[in-house]
């Protein structure tokens, strides 16, 4: 049986009750965000896909902008009047210092050269302005199976998870530490701000014994996920 999205969430708030100071890292991310919108705030979502974080913030962001390299997410994307671009995260099509956030989920770890990535954000942010990203740990259990099965992986991926391969992305992993975004975002000229590493047994929860075994595994092998800000320098 497929692990759908929805059997997933399950396990994750069966997770939650069990640490009720855990919450998972789609949530953090998107709290760290929410602290920094207000009125005349311009966000950037580099890999804004068909609707990701501005779709479910909706009004709580008044002046945004989505890229993505993959057309048909731009002309598919749900937020209709959103200001859109096919463009990559190592190009952003916008002035210097023309944006107060920059938020970018599941994107950097399919970046080939994540250093211009970074060095393109300081330029795109205004002074005292906010990267917030969200990406997976390479040294978890999860990165280590994603690699290990990659042949596979576009037959893997429907049956396991019910995605199609069209959703699928080669990963790279090539700014999926905390020491290595820390030694990008210095390099580029950004301050860390916020940084957590966070764990979720939900990945390979296909059955509950697998759940179980999963949520002992978490405590033993690095976090799954990583979220946090870097920001640029108010002067």
């Amino acid at each position: 049986m497929a692990l759908s999205l929805d059997r997933q969430n399950g396990y994750r708030e069966r997770y939650r009750r069990a640490r009720p100071d855990w919450r998972p890292a789609t949530e953090v991310y998107e709290s760290l965000i929410r602290e920094r919108v207000r009125s005349g705030v311009r966000v950037l979502d580099l890999g804004c896909g068909r609707g990701g974080v501005l779709e479910q913030l909706g009004a709580a962001i008044d002046q945004p902008i989505g890229i993505d390299p993959d057309a048909r997410s731009l002309v598919e994307h749900r937020l209709r009047d959103l200001p859109r671009a096919a463009a990559t995260a190592d190009a952003i099509p916008l002035q210097a210092a023309s944006v107060d956030c920059i938020v970018c989920s599941w994107v950097l770890e399919h970046v080939a050269d994540p250093q211009r990535v970074f060095f393109e954000v300081a330029r795109c942010l205004r002074p005292g302005g906010a990267f917030i990203f969200l990406t997976p740990n390479a040294h978890s259990l999860i990165s280590l199976i994603n690699r290990a099965l990659r042949p596979v992986q576009h037959t893997l991926v429907p049956r396991l998870y019910g995605r199609t391969e069209a959703d699928t992305f080669p990963v790279l992993y090539r700014a999926n530490s905390k020491a290595r975004l820390d030694q990008l975002a210095e390099r580029a000229g950004l301050m860390p701000d916020r940084f957590y590493q966070i764990p979720d047994p939900s990945y390979l929860a296909f059955t509950p014994a697998l759940y179980t075994l999963s949520v002992l595994l978490s405590r033993r092998t690095p976090p799954v996920h990583l979220t946090g800000v870097y920001r640029r320098r108010s002067t």
